[in-house]
């Protein structure tokens, strides 16, 4: 009896420290995003800079909201940032879809050496191909135009999109499509309608993580693009940091406007990722 107790309460001391940790884990890292939304409520740089500091303004104020959202290019900014990255993210999707599928399905040489070129050219810092496309897009007369950054976007998307796409393909028995071969259907119909249902979940995790991949890229968005009609979410936020001072309550306001996108696309499809990163990591 004493040694159930014993093994119980040992049970229930380990869920006990657990669940601190995780309590801990949360403050830490939702401590930022608290302190981001504190500092777009105070209405000036004195409130912003008080000693001692207060983690709650006393009067709340919208006044950093609204500054960002009347008297800059933030909408057009947005605007500019949605367009590109559901563009960049569609395309890589769907060009990745069809390069996944040979990769998973058919057998010829230099396989695995392009499977490898994809998964290399992911850890290929991007600073280190900006002179090179640099060139390319000005002797195409690409820069500063509306597809600039959609078409830097999808580059950037394209190894992500098929190694993860390849890995969901994986996992769809081959012996389904055969079936539907065999029933009359071509190898396209065969994709649509047993392939591309089964891999739902993988396909939703792909094209979200793209898209946010796109929303949040600052280097290129501020390397190739001058003109203030193209610029992103996160050039006009970046531009917020002046030569001697930053306008923080501007900053931590746009960077919460910046987050709901992001934040409603999560819970929107939360299902769709959870299952489609399982399923990923089981069968890639």
């Amino acid at each position: 009896m004493k040694h159930q107790i014993s093994r119980r309460t040992k049970r229930n001391m380990a869920k006990s420290v657990k669940g601190i940790f995780l309590i801990l884990y949360l403050i830490i890292v939702m401590f930022p995003f608290y302190w981001m939304l504190n500092t777009s409520l105070k209405s000036s740089m004195t409130d912003i800079y008080a000693f001692p500091v207060t983690y709650w303004p006393e009067q709340p104020s919208l006044v950093n909201y609204l500054e960002i959202l009347w008297k800059g290019n933030f909408t057009t900014y947005v605007r500019n940032s949605f367009f590109y990255s559901m563009i960049a993210s569609v395309a890589a999707v769907i060009v990745g879809l069809c390069a996944s599928y040979v990769l998973s399905r058919f057998k010829f040489r230099g396989k695995k050496a392009v499977l490898i070129f994809f998964l290399v050219t992911q850890m290929v810092p991007v600073f280190t191909i900006l002179a090179p496309m640099y060139q390319i897009l000005a002797r195409l007369h690409l820069r500063n135009t509306f597809f600039t950054l959609p078409l830097l976007y999808f580059n950037m998307c394209i190894p992500f999109s098929v190694v993860t796409l390849r890995g969901f393909y994986a996992g769809v028995p081959v012996s389904l499509e055969e079936a539907a071969r065999i029933d009359g259907c071509s190898r396209l119909k065969a994709i649509w309608h047993i392939s591309l249902p089964i891999m739902k979940p993988g396909i939703a995790a792909t094209l979200i993580f793209d898209f946010i991949n796109s929303w949040n890229e600052l280097f290129m968005a501020t390397y190739f693009i001058d003109e203030e009609t193209y610029k992103t979410i996160t050039v006009g936020l970046n531009s917020l940091i002046l030569k001697y001072d930053v306008k923080w309550g501007e900053m931590a306001a746009g960077s919460i406007l910046a987050l709901l996108p992001t934040i409603f696309l999560f819970a929107f499809a939360q299902k769709y990722m959870v299952e489609g990163l399982s399923a990923g990591a089981v069968k890639g």
